[in-house]
């Protein structure tokens, strides 16, 4: 398994990234990447939600991506406002659908946009990048 890897991004702040496995235990150790970036940010009012978020978006690329490996990023855009990301090597779009109550899955994308400030898919030629901002109490 990689390492984490830290680097400075336009805004001054690190970023936080690590290429995982993709099966679902990788979800573990996303968070525990969320948690560490934030926790280093002084955002841990941020981490329930981000880890949930990061935790939807690695299953959902665990479930839908190709190749054997994702990629999770952390970014802090401002000083209370976060980004976290999983990039995938599929190029189709993650498109939400409305929780049933008989439904085992299918919550996922409905949580991220009820948790986010915001969300979206940045297409790659390779693939994409699904990803959540989050805004503190600053």
């Amino acid at each position: 398994m990689s390492q984490p890897t830290t680097r400075p991004r336009p805004t001054g702040h690190p970023g936080y990234s690590e290429t995982l496995p993709r099966v679902p235990e990788s979800a573990r150790t996303a968070r525990r990447l969320v948690r560490a970036a934030l926790s280093a940010w002084g955002l841990d009012d941020l981490a329930d939600d981000s880890v949930l978020i990061i935790s939807e978006l690695v299953a959902n690329a665990v479930q839908h991506a190709r190749r054997n490996s994702i990629r999770v990023v952390v970014e802090r855009l401002t000083p209370h406002t976060v980004r976290v990301a999983v990039a995938d090597f599929c190029c189709d779009r993650p498109e939400p659908s409305p929780p049933t109550t008989d439904a085992e899955d299918g919550r996922g994308l409905f949580l991220v946009t009820t948790l986010a400030t915001n969300w979206g898919t940045d297409e790659r030629r390779w693939g994409k990048v699904v990803w959540a901002e989050l805004e503190g109490h600053g």
